[in-house]
């Protein structure tokens, strides 16, 4: 297995060495067992506190438009933008966190001049839940992980666990591991294939609509509304967003089902198009709630619907924010009875004279 918290950290005093970027932006080791937290080094020094392992399961992306504008030179709201080229930023990225750098970039979130992104091919995060899971919720002190396993320790505790049973359910189904756009690729490419990616989603799917909504309402039951899938998710950047917005208030403050519920339901749809299922989402939630799903089931729409998927392709026009004269119609002429089909929408009825 490469050393890959060893070639971040030199990639990351190289930059940093040459002045070719202001900041690298990574993960230290978080205060627990099972944890890491986001982490931009600014100095070759700094760089020594760099690392990585399978429990690097926050987006990093989320945090790029903020880093990016701290390390521009500073100035007043009016003054005018410095002469130059401003300074770059070294980030790391998986294969969907360099999808959902794409994403930014089509959306204008970040400019890809700007960016040194070291790319890491994926062998799957993991899902501490699943590891705690694993040894009935025991204390655990320490944790080693090894190629295929993890070595985890406790008080009374030494377990081996495959570690494949305990990634992410985001990344056993992606198909994408290799980052698609990079600057330096510290590791060979991942292939993953016959990866049957929407299974979870057809389980789903084959559900009666009445079941189908309790499953929803059933999943969503144990929201505290405490907006962690939104905060880490990088495609949430709205300056105000809906469920805080007050004239008007579209969505109660409240833990009313019927609030809560609006509120996944219209974040999901807001990712629709968008969505890179890095599953940063997930791993937030105090909860556990099975949030990617939804945004997953999206996503095979998107595919199924427009034939593409996002972030593969810098250049492509997102699904949902382009348009064409000859895009179908359907569901706007369609009468309450159904499609209006081929030949178009009924004649309208002449008014009386």
């Amino acid at each position: 297995m490469p050393d890959l918290a060893g070639q971040i950290r030199a990639a990351a005093r190289e930059l940093l060495a040459a002045g070719e970027v202001a900041a690298v932006l990574g993960f230290a080791p978080g205060p627990l067992p099972m944890t890491t937290r986001p982490f931009a080094a600014r100095t070759p020094a700094e760089a020594d506190r760099l690392t990585w392992n399978g429990f690097c399961v926050m987006n990093p992306a989320n945090l790029l438009p903020e880093i990016l504008a701290a390390v521009e030179p500073p100035r007043g709201p009016k003054d005018p933008p410095p002469e130059g080229p401003l300074p770059k930023v070294a980030v790391v990225a998986t294969g969907c966190w360099s999808r959902n750098i794409v994403v930014q970039i089509q959306e204008g979130r970040v400019r890809r001049e700007r960016l040194v992104i070291l790319g890491i091919p994926s062998r799957g995060m993991i899902d501490r839940r699943k590891v705690l899971r694993r040894v009935g919720g025991r204390e655990i002190r320490r944790v080693e992980e090894g190629a295929h396993e993890l070595r985890v320790e406790g008080p009374g505790l030494h377990e081996t666990i495959p570690r494949w049973e305990v990634v992410r359910d985001n990344c056993r189904t992606c198909v994408h591991p290799t980052p698609v756009v990079y600057d330096r690729l510290l590791a060979e490419p991942v292939e993953r294939t016959g990866v049957d990616r929407y299974a979870q989603v057809a389980e789903i799917e084959a559900m009666t609509p009445e079941d189908r909504w309790a499953w929803f309402r059933r999943e969503i039951a144990p929201c505290l509304r405490c907006y962690a899938c939104r905060n880490v998710c990088p495609l949430c950047y709205c300056p105000t967003c809906f469920v805080d917005d007050s004239r008007p208030q579209w969505v109660g403050k409240s833990l009313d089902p019927a609030d809560t519920a609006l509120f996944h339901l219209l974040r999901a749809y807001h990712c629709a198009g968008r969505c890179t299922d890095c599953g940063a989402c997930e791993s937030a939630c105090p909860m556990g709630i099975r949030l990617r799903l939804l945004t997953k089931k999206l996503e095979k729409d998107v595919l199924e619907l427009f034939g593409t998927e996002a972030g593969l392709d810098p250049g492509a026009p997102l699904p949902l924010a382009a348009f064409r004269p000859d895009d179908p119609d359907e569901f706007l002429t369609a009468g309450p009875g159904g499609g209006a089909g081929p030949e178009g929408p009924p004649p309208r009825e002449e008014e009386p004279a």
